[in-house]
């Protein structure tokens, strides 16, 4: 049996993720090459997806499709963990396989809809690319009219169904969802349990507590008014007309705002932040 070191067999536990008699194994048969042992590891379970796997895809692209009658349209989003790999071809055909079939059947289930195949091809490319890859969501919204805009960046979108209209209507209102991120569509639907929480954080500002309590009631209402009307879609003024509100657009079409949604690549997604200088000096220290 080769001889290595304790530091060697520590090195290959944090490079792989494996138990230390599995490393120790490792290392003998491949007479303490490191690189070796990887390599034979790989070959042996699979490695490479698995240790991915805990690694936090944050990045990637949202891709969105509508039905040529434009009455319903799905978007997902496809993580990565870097741009560079949500710009690689590979990734890219995988996003359009993965976004053909949420469209063909319209399966917001992630699990269901990568059963089988897709996950197959996913697993396939995080060999290849050397990165964790996830469908993260399956988005779809049905309407008379569904219009949607995707940024440039291939990272923001939003979709958008009206009662009637034209799809370029919905399109324009989409491109205003992505821009002022409103809340709800109308303030009717704002949940009260938001309204309750912004009452709260009104009441407890510095300006407040001087007032006597009518006076302190009017200017509660007046406040959550104004956040209700900031916050909810057809009170906002329209981007590309700051004159008119989206809900008088909206009107003047002769139609009706049903739903909306907005998808941003990675909101909500905690991202472990590094300390490359930190790790680099522990490492030479070690």
């Amino acid at each position: 049996m080769a001889n290595f070191s304790a530091a060697l067999v520590k090195e290959l536990r944090e490079r792989t993720g494996l138990g230390m008699m599995e490393c120790k194994k490792a290392l003998a048969e491949a007479n303490g090459d490191i690189e070796l042992a990887i390599e034979d590891l790989r070959k042996a379970s699979g490695m490479k997806a698995a240790k991915k796997a805990s690694r936090t895809a944050a990045d990637g692209v949202v891709a969105v499709k509508v039905a040529d009658d434009n009455s319903y349209a799905v978007a997902i989003e496809v993580n990565s963990e870097t741009d560079f790999a949500a710009r690689d071809a590979g990734f890219l055909a995988f996003v359009d396989k993965v976004l053909e079939q949420a469209f063909a059947t319209k399966q917001t289930d992630v699990a269901a809809l990568m059963t089988g195949e897709l996950d197959a091809a996913r697993e396939a490319l995080v060999q290849k690319i050397g990165e964790n890859i996830s469908v993260r969501r399956a988005i779809l919204v049905e309407g008379n009219t569904v219009g949607f805009y995707v940024h440039s960046t291939n990272k923001l979108a939003a979709l958008v169904a009206l009662s009637g209209g034209e799809a370029e209507l919905a399109k324009d209102i989409a491109m205003h969802v992505t821009a002022v991120n409103p809340q709800v569509v109308s303030k009717d639907d704002m949940p009260a349990e938001t309204v309750a929480k912004e009452k709260e954080i009104i009441l407890a500002q510095p300006d407040m507590a001087s007032k006597p309590a009518e006076i302190a009631e009017k200017m509660v209402v007046g406040r959550i008014a104004k956040f209700l009307a900031e916050n909810s879609l057809v009170e906002q003024a329209f981007v590309k007309n700051p004159e008119q509100k989206v809900g008088d657009l909206v009107k003047q079409a002769g139609c009706e705002v049903l739903s909306f949604v907005r998808v941003e690549v990675g909101e909500g997604i905690e991202v472990e932040k590094t300390d490359f200088a930190a790790e680099v000096a522990a490492q030479l220290k070690g």
